[in-house]
């Protein structure tokens, strides 16, 4: 029960630091998963992808692909109203995290 909670609050954290990255630079999915890990966020391409097609269909993420050494590679990039989006979610964490730190 207790996982199944955090993980809810997680996600949010998760699609922040996405649209961070994303603003950033455009990244593919391999890499998102080894810096969330860096994170402490442990993510399986099954959770990850999901999660990328879910805000790439709700236009905070647009996919291009790309030939690299042979394969396709899907980079994420960010939209305009991904960066509204994460400048409001910017905001309100940091005036949360003022209000919590204590």
């Amino acid at each position: 029960m207790k996982d199944k909670i955090l993980r809810k609050f997680f996600l949010g954290f998760i699609q922040i630091h996405i649209l961070h990255h994303a603003k950033k630079e455009p990244f593919y999915g391999s890499w998102m998963i080894k810096e969330l890990k860096d994170h402490g966020y442990d993510m399986s391409p099954g959770t990850l992808y999901p999660l990328l097609h879910n805000m790439e269909s709700t236009n905070l993420l647009k996919k291009e692909e790309k030939n690299v050494d042979g394969k396709i590679r899907k980079y994420y990039q960010i939209t305009t109203q991904g960066i509204e989006i994460l400048e409001e979610a910017t905001k309100k964490a940091y005036e949360l995290f003022k209000e919590i730190k204590d």
